[in-house]
């Protein structure tokens, strides 16, 4: 160890964080996590379908593989992924994972629901974070920027134009260097094709949200595009939502 404790091993430990999210029931807590809010623990022991004792050594675990951060309200402690990259990663590994299988109507409902429109961290994903990506796209409000020479995805950034285009929406990117992406690159695992991430996705889906023109689900994750919302995506992005509930 460096003599500021961090490490000067030249390999990650992937098997110690693989270990750590390959719980089935730590796996669920993760995921009810990746809409971005603080959970308590009775909530998350709810959704991994374990006792309350249980829940505590698997958040423990979490905890230790810096996957979670804790949140101290009096006597209560709410629990929240440590980084958006937690999210991210969770959305990659779901790609190469095989899917769950759906063995009632209830799960098969929350599933299409899920692939619809649902929130990885604090942007939308699903249809229609994917909807929304390829309109700003194709109206120029965000351009390509060629990845470099050692290869990787492409870096998507703000055009003078959409800056000023979603400033007038109520988005406002003006805090964010010309230069820099406030667009980080993350592929849907349901789409194969990349939702807006990214500062940008955030402060836009606050935005629909402030609107009433999405609403959250029932169900973790899962979010609705309401009656107005449909209308406006349609004036606003081109977005034409005729799957949308």
């Amino acid at each position: 160890m460096s003599q500021n404790g961090a490490s000067n091993s030249a390999e990650a430990d992937i098997a110690g964080v693989a270990a750590a999210i390959g719980d089935p029931s730590r796996a669920r807590v993760l995921l009810a996590l990746a809409e971005g809010r603080a959970l308590p623990a009775s909530a998350l022991a709810a959704e991994a379908g374990v006792s309350a004792s249980t829940i505590s050594e698997h958040l423990g675990k979490l905890l230790d593989a810096t996957l979670l951060t804790v949140e101290r309200d009096g006597r209560h402690r709410y629990y929240r992924l440590a980084t958006p990259e937690v999210a991210t990663t969770l959305e990659w590994l779901s790609r190469i994972a095989q899917p769950l299988p759906v063995r009632s109507l209830r799960q098969s409902t929350r599933a299409a629901a899920l692939l619809r429109a649902r929130l990885c961290y604090d942007h939308l994903a699903g249809r229609l974070g994917v909807a929304v990506m390829a309109a700003l796209l194709e109206r120029g409000w965000l351009v390509t920027e060629a990845s470099g020479p050692a290869g990787g995805p492409e870096r998507y950034l703000v055009s003078g134009s959409g800056r000023a285009e979603l400033a007038a929406f109520g988005v406002d990117v003006s805090s964010v260097p010309p230069r820099r992406p406030s667009v980080r690159y993350c592929v849907d695992w349901a789409e194969r094709r990349p939702h807006l991430a990214g500062p940008l996705g955030g402060a836009l889906a606050a935005r629909l949200f402030e609107l009433g023109w999405v609403r959250r689900g029932r169900a973790r994750r899962v979010v609705h595009l309401t009656e107005e919302g449909a209308a406006g995506m349609a004036d606003s992005f081109g977005v034409r939502a005729d799957w949308a509930s």
